[in-house]
């Protein structure tokens, strides 16, 4: 039996779902933005901020990738970065998060953290947060990719029953 929080299980599998989604994208297209979206390369460090600014800068006062704060953070001008720098920013991240969130509990994911210097909200809240985020940016690439005319794509969900089965918390 999985030992890791099912929120936990859950944020890996939408990790997976956007791999899946991101398959076979080129650089160019990548970089090509459609008014109003931001471009698929920009999502992929977008959820790589994310992810930093949640699991490492909030939780443990770590930043490994500062320049994705101004380059991709929420409400940051649009831009258009390398797909490739993007891609790695992101598994450095999700690297550096992966311990962090295999010791998750439901105790822990009811703890408090303060964000922008006076919002309260609790791990938990920020897990479901990331999750959900990833969902929207999957729905949005897909979106683009078949406005960019790519074949092929996934149209649903991949293989929850066996990758991240319900099962209650423990």
């Amino acid at each position: 039996m999985n030992s890791l929080h099912p929120l936990v299980v859950q944020l890996r599998f939408v990790r997976s779902e956007w791999l899946r989604a991101l398959d076979g994208v080129t650089d160019e297209d990548a970089r090509r933005r459609l008014l109003p979206m931001n471009c698929i390369s920009w999502i992929v460090g977008h959820l790589a901020w994310q992810e930093q600014r949640y699991w490492l800068t909030l939780a443990q006062g770590q930043t490994p990738i500062p320049q994705l704060n101004a380059l991709v953070g929420y409400g940051r001008p649009a831009s258009t970065p390398p797909l490739d720098e993007m891609t790695a920013a992101w598994r450095t991240v999700t690297g550096a998060t992966d311990a962090f969130l295999d010791e998750m509990t439901t105790a822990k994911l009811q703890e408090a953290i303060t964000i922008r210097g006076w919002t309260t909200t609790t791990l938990g809240s920020l897990l479901l947060r990331v999750i959900y985020h990833y969902w929207y940016h999957i729905g949005e690439i897909m979106s683009i990719r078949q406005q960019l005319g790519h074949g092929g794509l996934p149209d649903f969900v991949g293989n929850i029953d066996e990758e991240a089965p319900y099962r209650p918390e423990a």
